[in-house]
């Protein structure tokens, strides 16, 4: 088995988690330097130097004997168009240097072709031979590394890339002619409008076409403006062509009945692993089957949620299988809420991990109403037990269809806000016909009229995790944890001997940072967050955790590069739903639905006022 945290470049990964490496002969130095500086990440650091290069060389005065030399062997407007040209290779070189670095297939064809381009551009402007010669480096270095760049695009993408290129092409010709009509004062008498369009084609590309103009500067000014439509409608088609590659199909009913197979099995491993069946993830096996790895790609991140899916002794394999379909089609690689196990096995994948926060597991056996730090639940017991509230703990399965309509009611009328939050810890649905086995607890007022319901799903045989908690407003303060403590005195006839609540984001930080003692940056950490909690009630889901003295759990972010966390971390608050993408930024015009999605807890909550 591999070193834990090391990354092994050649080699697979068996069903029993034995890495098979392929042994390599060491390469000499400069085979080691051509290799190390045609891998993707120096390719397309000097793509971009490249395209600075020439966007700087383009705006600078060519050597007068050198510029001569061109004129006498090349037609007169060669080297202005050259220029025209550089630059706006330049522009698109920057903006390949991305693509370049995820691996994509085709990125590198344009970065190939682009970069001959720019070799000849740079002799044809001006007899710029150092400009050129390091294109052609740049060049050769690119070919040396084509092996890298085999990031698959989205198959979906390219009659979207053809439409926006036709679109763009016919877009920036209109507004090029028209620019040319609008200003027509600027040219010779008697131009006809099939010269300004003739002149529009051309100047897209840097080439001036037949029109004349009275002076100079005119003729300057149309060529930029030309020159700059084109460079827009070119970028527009390289952003569609690059756009990262949109997920696989979701979940499948096949799918589906294999990973409630595996979870049957070993869902008592992970209490997350019930949530791996949300309809809006994507699957892939391991070769054998016996496990899986849950994930949904949200802008070029494919992010796993939780563990891996099945027999442990088969999650290296699972890992494998997908962070093979991740470089097949360039996308990051990321997991939300690991736990400690599956944190191991992602780091022995080569995945590095940050504790984001703990899950707050009660122990049923252990768990009681009685002692003084139990004195504030237990206060909330009775309080509403006073006010005629009745605890139902049922099976879904057990429950008739009036009180399943009216538990739907109650959830959609008492939701916090129109957007169902939830990606790693919520399943986003309820009352399914598939989920019978879910517990549902219920607070019935005096009147038997439904205030507050929580919905657990299955964790293994003999657990429960809580998906949705909802409560009426209105309702009597401490309904949460009379359903707890209700949950808690119903378990043994589930079978239960353990439940997992909220996810407390950064628990231990609340908990160090007001310890004496605590250090200067832990001290800063904490001011941080108790500012933030003013927005999004951090430490009031950790102390509505706490008032349980509940087991934490510590739960993990497992990622490849550190520079990735920042791309990461805005895609997992788009998963869980705290940012919204507005339909009309989709370059491709292609919507896709939304599916109901929970916070970074995991768990669909009640505003703060309504918390335990």
């Amino acid at each position: 088995m591999s070193a834990p945290g090391r990354r092994v470049t050649r080699g697979s990964v068996t069903d029993n988690g034995v890495m098979q490496a392929v042994s390599r002969r060491p390469l000499s130095g400069p085979r080691r330097w051509a290799r190390h500086a045609s891998s993707p990440a120096w390719l397309a650091r000097l793509l971009a130097l490249l395209g600075l290069v020439s966007l700087v060389s383009a705006l600078t005065p060519s050597l007068g004997e050198r510029l001569a030399a061109i004129r006498e062997v090349l037609p007169h407007f060669a080297p202005a168009a050259a220029r025209a040209g550089t630059a706006a290779t330049g522009l698109v070189l920057l903006f390949l240097a991305r693509g370049l670095r995820r691996r994509k297939s085709r990125a590198w064809w344009a970065a190939v072709t682009l970069s001959g381009l720019a070799a000849v551009l740079h002799l044809v402007k001006g007899l710029d031979v150092e400009e050129a010669t390091f294109a052609g480096v740049v060049l050769l270095l690119l070919v040396a590394g084509r092996r890298d760049f085999v990031a698959r695009p989205d198959p979906r993408s390219t009659r979207t890339v053809l439409w926006t290129a036709g679109s763009g092409l016919v877009l920036a010709t209109s507004l090029g002619w028209l620019l040319l009509t609008l200003t027509g004062a600027r040219e010779a008498p008697g131009t006809s409008a099939a010269e300004r369009l003739e002149e529009a084609v051309f100047g897209l590309i840097g080439i001036p076409g037949p029109v004349r103009f009275v002076t100079q500067d005119a003729a300057d000014r149309a060529a930029v403006t030309l020159l700059i439509l084109g460079a827009a409608g070119l970028l527009t088609a390289l952003g569609v062509m690059l756009r990262p590659a949109g997920g696989p199909h979701t979940l499948t009913p096949s799918e589906e009945e294999e990973l409630r197979a595996l979870i049957a099995g070993h869902g008592r491993v992970d209490s997350l692993s019930y949530f791996a069946l949300r309809r809006d993830r994507s699957v892939i096996f391991s070769r054998s089957r016996k496990a899986a790895v849950s994930y949904r790609v949200v802008g070029g991140v494919s992010l796993a949620g939780g563990d891996p899916i099945g027999d442990p002794e088969a999650w290296p394999a699972a890992i494998s299988a997908w962070l093979e379909e991740t470089t097949r089609f360039g996308w990051c690689p990321a997991v939300l809420g690991a736990s400690t196990a599956g944190a191991n096995a992602y780091h022995r994948a080569g995945f590095d991990a940050v504790e984001i926060g703990d899950e707050a597991v009660i122990e049923v056996d252990d768990f009681g109403l009685d002692g003084r730090r139990m004195r504030p639940v237990r206060q909330a017991v009775r309080r509403v037990e006073r006010a005629g509230y009745r605890i139902r703990c049922d099976r879904v399965a057990e429950v008739g269809q009036a009180a399943r309509d009216e538990a739907v009611h109650g959830a959609d009328a008492w939701r916090n806000g129109a957007t169902e939050r939830g990606f790693s810890m919520a399943l986003g649905r309820f009352q399914d016909p598939q989920d019978d086995g879910c517990v549902m607890v219920r607070a019935l007022d005096g009147n038997g009229r439904l205030r507050a319901l929580m919905h657990f799903v299955p964790w293994g045989p003999d657990g429960l995790s809580l998906d949705l908690m909802r409560r009426d407003r209105s309702s009597e303060n401490g309904t949460v944890e009379a359903m707890v403590a209700g949950l808690v005195s119903q378990a043994p006839r589930f079978g239960v001997t353990r439940l997992s609540l909220n996810f407390a984001v950064f628990r231990s930080v609340f908990e160090r940072g007001e310890r004496l003692g605590a250090g200067p940056v832990l001290r800063v950490w904490h001011a941080v967050l108790l500012q933030a909690s003013r927005f999004w009630q951090i430490e009031a889901l950790y102390r509505a955790n706490a008032k349980y003295h509940p087991l934490w759990q510590p739960r993990y972010l497992c990622f490849v590069e550190a520079r990735d966390l920042p791309r990461i971390g805005l895609v997992a608050l788009r998963a869980e739903a705290f940012l919204r993408t507005p339909s009309w930024a989709t370059l491709s015009g292609r919507r896709r639905a939304s599916p109901p999605t929970s916070d970074l807890s995991g768990n669909h909550r009640p505003p703060p006022s309504q918390r335990p």
